[in-house]
C-alpha cells in the first residue's frame, strides 16, 4: 500500500459531489463518461466493477492526479478543478495499492513526511507521529526506529494509512489497499480500518475488486460498470437485496442472499415473544449481531429457534424461519 501524502490540518471530514465528470484521453477512449455521484462528510463509499470501468480514474480525478475532461468535483464547497493540485492534495490523503514508503527512512519518519512539507514544529510532529503509530495498533516504542524492510507486508500497510493521516486530512482516496496481502491478513486489516474510521469518521472513498470487502466495509456501494457509468449506488443490504439492473445481478452473484444476512442485524423487529415456560436449552444470539452469525447458531445447534439477549438478558425469540427471510432477494 502506497501513499500519496498531501494533507493539511484541516480537522473533521469533508463531502465529496461529483458533477457529470468524465475522462476522455486524446485517442478517443473515454474511461468516464458523466458520472454524477454524492459522498456525505463521514462516510465511507466503495467503487467497485469490472476491470477498466473507471473506478481508479475516478479516484484520481478527485485529488486531481489526472485531469478530468469536463464536469465538476467539489470538496465541501470548494470547486476542486478551480483550486491549485498541490494545495488539493494537502486536504487529501491518498492510499494506493502496493507498498511505497521511503525504505532508506524510519517508520516516524515516513509518517513524518507531510508534517515535515508543512513545516510543522518537531515536538508536534513527534507528537502526531506517537498518536498515530497508537492508533493504527503499532506501538511507536516498538516500530518507530524500525525500517519498513524490517515489517511485514500488514504492518507497512498500517504505516501507509498513517501517513495518509498524518496532517489530519479532510479525504481519505484508497485504490485497493489491502489486495495485496494473504485472505487471512487481509481480514484483519479490515477489521483494524473499521475500528479506526470509528475512532476519525474521515470521507472516504475506496476502490475494490472483492465483493466481500466493499460489502464489509462500505456504508454505501457504488457500482460501475464500463464507462464509469452508474449501475446502482446503495446501502450494502439494500444492494445485495433488490440489484438494480442485470448487470447489477449478475456482479453481485448468485450467493447475495448469504452476503446479505452478513450485513443484516438481528432487530427486535423480527423477534416472537419469549415462551412462557422459558426458553431453556435455546442457543442465544445477540440482538444486533448478524443475522449470518445468527444461522450459523441455529444450524450449529440443530434447533428452530435460538433465544435473543441484550446485555445479556432475553428479549425474545428468533426463528430459523424469520433468518432465512432476512436473506431472501429480489
Amino acid at each position: 500500500m502506497d501513499v500519496t501524502p498531501g494533507s493539511t490540518a484541516g480537522h473533521g471530514a469533508a463531502s465529496i459531489t461529483l458533477e457529470r465528470i468524465g475522462k476522455r484521453y486524446p485517442d478517443g477512449t473515454e474511461a468516464v463518461r458523466e458520472l454524477s455521484l454524492e459522498v456525505k462528510a463521514g462516510e465511507l463509499v466503495v467503487l467497485i466493477g469490472p476491470s477498466g470501468c473507471g473506478k481508479s480514474t475516478v479516484l484520481r480525478m478527485i485529488n486531481r492526479l489526472i485531469e478530468p475532461t469536463h464536469g465538476r468535483i467539489l470538496l465541501g464547497d470548494d470547486d476542486v478543478t478551480r483550486l491549485d493540485p498541490v494545495a488539493l492534495r494537502r486536504r487529501v490523503g491518498y492510499v494506493i495499492q502496493n507498498v511505497g514508503l521511503f525504505p532508506h527512512q524510519t517508520v516516524a519518519t515516513n509518517v513524518a513526511t507531510v508534517p515535515g512539507l508543512l513545516g510543522w514544529s518537531r515536538e508536534r510532529t513527534r507528537e502526531r507521529v506517537h498518536e498515530l503509530l497508537e492508533l493504527v495498533g503499532l506501538d511507536p516504542a516498538q516500530f518507530g526506529r524500525r525500517y519498513p524492510h524490517e515489517l511485514s507486508g500488514g504492518q507497512r500497510q498500517r504505516v501507509g494509512v498513517a501517513r495518509a493521516l498524518a496532517a489530519d486530512p479532510v479525504v481519505l482516496l484508497m485504490d485497493e489497499p489491502f489486495s495485496a496481502v494473504d485472505p487471512i491478513v487481509r481480514t484483519r486489516l479490515q477489521e483494524e480500518f473499521l475500528r479506526l474510521q470509528a475512532e476519525v469518521r474521515k470521507t472516504i472513498v475506496l476502490v475494490t475488486h472483492d465483493l466481500d470487502e466493499a460489502v464489509r466495509l462500505g456504508d454505501r456501494i457504488a457500482v460501475l460498470s464500463e464507462g464509469g457509468r452508474l449501475e446502482q449506488y446503495d446501502t450494502p443490504a439494500a444492494l445485495l437485496g433488490s440489484p438494480a439492473s442485470p448487470f447489477v445481478r449478475e456482479f453481485v452473484g448468485a450467493d447475495r442472499g448469504i452476503r446479505r444476512l452478513a450485513v443484516t442485524p438481528v432487530t427486535r423487529d423480527v423477534l416472537d415473544p419469549l415462551p412462557a415456560d422459558g426458553a431453556a436449552g435455546l442457543p442465544t444470539v445477540p440482538l444486533g449481531g448478524s443475522a449470518y452469525d445468527a444461522l450459523g447458531a441455529l444450524l450449529t445447534s440443530a434447533t428452530e429457534h435460538a433465544v435473543v439477549t441484550e446485555e445479556g438478558r432475553p428479549v425474545g425469540v428468533l426463528s430459523r424461519a424469520r433468518v432465512l427471510g432476512l436473506g431472501v432477494v429480489d
